[in-house]
């Protein structure tokens, strides 16, 4: 050990951090959930921030895929509240829907 001047003393090692364990990451927020009526009807939707999205969908107004980390939203009958019916949908192509003739070729 070397003196150095004042009241500090410097020796070979440095002492060791307390390290706390880190909480585990929370999943990405999903956006609110908002209802919105339509000439179709009453929908619950929420978007989906491109961080959170984390699966490959296909969005049912255009028929192409919504890939991973794209924001989208989600959209189900506020009526029929479940898993099975929510369908995720680009954002442009949501407010289209009313517009597209059924069966018409979408790409």
């Amino acid at each position: 050990m070397r003196e150095v001047p004042g009241p500090h003393k410097v020796t070979g090692v440095s002492p060791r951090k307390t390290r706390r364990e880190r909480p585990p990451a929370a999943a990405w927020p999903l956006g609110p959930e908002r209802a919105e009526s339509w000439p179709d009807g009453d929908w619950v939707v929420r978007q989906v921030p491109g961080a959170a999205a984390t699966k490959e969908y296909r969005c049912p107004g255009c028929d192409q895929e919504i890939v991973l980390g794209t924001p989208h939203l989600v959209a189900w009958p506020a009526e029929a509240p479940g898993v099975d019916l929510r369908r995720h949908w680009h954002r442009a192509c949501w407010p289209r829907r009313l517009t597209r003739r059924p069966g018409s070729n979408r790409r």
